[in-house]
């Protein structure tokens, strides 16, 4: 578990947060995050503000990290790169979460380590993560000011013939009898721009390799913009099958069986396989070592699936 809970006990009266910083060596800022996420309790009860002044049997939850092994790729002063797995979150979602990547790589740079942009859970590749507090804040500020070039690749629905590009903008579904959390294309959205380009075709999976180059970062970008244009991701929960089996999935109530039946594949085939930037005086450009064009034999031939 990633997060557990230390016990202590204060003999000597003080302020929520100076016990926090003294205890676990966290900033002023860090301490007043743990009140007010509503993991201090003294005596049993939940700690309501950071300047409280406590004592007693205290109780905080912390995130102490559970390594699996995950080691980066690539490593500077500043920087790593981690080639996340399919499957493994970036983040823990709750406090119940029993392994997400920051676990290793809290292990491996310490707490102040933190990754730096985001991956969906399913989709497997290069994740850059920031080793201290100062290098979070300019790669940061890099990645919002869209000075880094990334590629992915997908393995699509179809026939990808040759290179083409979708300028089509996208905003969230409000609507909330279907999807919450889908985006849509709609004019009144903010504007998204991907270049596509074919790589392979496999004429007995009916699916194509494809390389996608967002030009913009918004949620969901490659995937509602290959949907779009009928050539849903394979393995894509949520774009390109019907709302009922969506719902089922989100609701952890399909089976491999129907998702492999439904979306082609037991797991969304995306792929983060590049990132280009400058940092420090120097240009990096860093390919993923993942043998992505071999996860077409999760892909289900075209007989054995909805569509």
């Amino acid at each position: 578990m990633a997060f557990v809970n230390k016990k202590y006990s204060i003999e000597t009266p003080m302020p929520a947060f100076l016990f926090l910083m003294r205890k676990l060596g966290v900033s002023q800022g860090e301490a007043q995050k743990i009140v007010a996420t509503g993991r201090l309790f003294v005596e049993g009860a939940k700690c309501l503000h950071s300047g409280e002044t406590i004592a007693g049997n205290v109780e905080v939850k912390i995130f102490e990290p559970q390594p699996r092994g995950i080691a980066p790729m690539f490593t500077t002063p500043d920087f790593a790169l981690f080639d996340k797995p399919s499957g493994t979150l970036v983040h823990p979602t709750t406090y119940r979460t029993p392994y997400s990547l920051l676990d290793d790589i809290r292990h491996n740079f310490g707490k102040d380590a933190n990754a730096i942009h985001r991956i969906d859970m399913e989709t497997s590749g290069l994740l850059l993560v920031s080793r201290n507090k100062q290098a979070e804040k300019r790669l940061k500020t890099m990645f919002e000011d869209r000075n880094v070039k990334k590629s992915y690749l997908a393995w699509v629905k179809g026939r990808v013939e040759k290179p083409f590009s979708v300028d089509e903008s996208l905003m969230q579904n409000n609507d909330f009898s279907t999807i919450k959390l889908k985006m849509l294309v709609h004019p009144e959205g903010k504007r998204a721009l991907t270049h596509f380009e074919p790589i392979e075709y496999d004429p007995l999976l009916h699916a194509t390799l494809i390389k996608a180059t967002p030009h913009t970062g918004r949620q969901h970008q490659i995937r509602v913009h290959l949907f779009h244009v009928k050539h849903p991701i394979l393995g894509d929960p949520i774009y390109g099958v019907p709302t009922d089996i969506a719902i089922k999935y989100l609701d952890k109530k399909l089976t491999n069986e129907e998702r492999c039946f439904y979306m082609g594949a037991d797991r969304m085939l995306l792929h983060a396989q590049s990132l280009d930037f400058f940092d420090n005086g120097a240009n990096y450009r860093i390919e993923s070592r993942i043998d992505f064009e071999k996860e077409k034999i999760k892909i289900v031939p075209p007989e054995k699936r909805a569509f």
